[in-house]
C-alpha cells in the first residue's frame, strides 16, 4: 500500500471533508482517504498509481482547490 498526501485548500468545516473524502475514494486505485480541514490536507492509501491529473480533477470538481501532492 503507497501513501500520498494532496494539499486541499477551501475546506472550512466537517462537510467540506466529506465531499472531499467522497471524492477521491471514489477513484480507482484510491482505497481511503483521511481528509482534514484543519490542515488541508487528504492522507492516501493507494493501492495503484493514481495521476496528479486525476487527483486534480476529483478535488476541483467537488468544489474546492488543488494546492498539489506534498512529500
Amino acid at each position: 500500500m503507497k501513501t500520498e498526501t494532496v494539499k486541499v485548500e477551501g475546506m472550512m468545516c466537517e462537510h467540506c471533508e466529506m465531499r472531499v473524502k467522497k471524492a477521491l475514494e471514489a477513484l480507482d486505485g484510491v482505497e481511503s482517504a483521511e481528509v482534514s480541514h484543519d490542515t488541508g490536507t487528504a492522507k492516501l492509501s493507494l493501492s495503484a498509481d493514481v495521476s496528479e491529473d486525476v487527483l486534480k480533477k476529483a478535488v476541483t470538481d467537488a468544489g474546492y482547490d488543488y494546492a498539489g501532492v506534498t512529500a
